[in-house]
């Protein structure tokens, strides 16, 4: 169980910096589009949410196989398929339950739910400040 909880530790702090530094290339992009847009009179809010959404899901996509390649390199799971849907579905939060990883490796598996909440939460505040900040929403705006 020690090994588990090192190893999760270290996927935790490797995605927390793979976030960290996906966000700053999110915010980058998203203002190169707007100034693009602006400079030609197209919708440029509406660009920056589409951009700000696909690249959290490009983010997001990459914070999920790296677990899955932990999950295929330390044999815990039989292929890389198996072990991409059971990090999606873990990392998420779904936990379908219909795999389930070997009982010293099942606080692993805990950890990365933990992690994909906590990211999953960071990403919706990040995408509700693009959204009021420059987006096509403005704070106090209800539907």
């Amino acid at each position: 169980m020690a090994g588990s909880l090192a190893g999760g530790t270290v996927i935790i702090g490797l995605t927390v910096l793979i976030h960290t530094f996906g966000l700053i290339t999110v915010t980058h992009v998203m203002a190169r589009l707007v100034a693009a847009f602006r400079m030609h009179g197209q919708h440029s809010r509406v660009v920056a949410m589409i951009s700000v959404v696909i690249g959290l899901f490009g983010v997001l996509t990459v914070e999920i196989w790296v677990w899955a390649g932990c999950y295929w390199l330390l044999g815990l799971l039989p292929d890389f398929a198996t072990a991409l849907y059971f990090s999606t579905v873990t990392f998420s939060t779904i936990g379908y339950g219909d795999i389930v990883p070997d009982p010293g490796w099942r606080m692993f598996a805990a950890l990365e739910g933990i992690n994909g909440f906590l990211l999953i939460g960071w990403s919706t505040a990040y995408l509700i400040a693009a959204g009021t900040r420059i987006g096509p929403f403005r704070a106090g705006e209800h539907f």
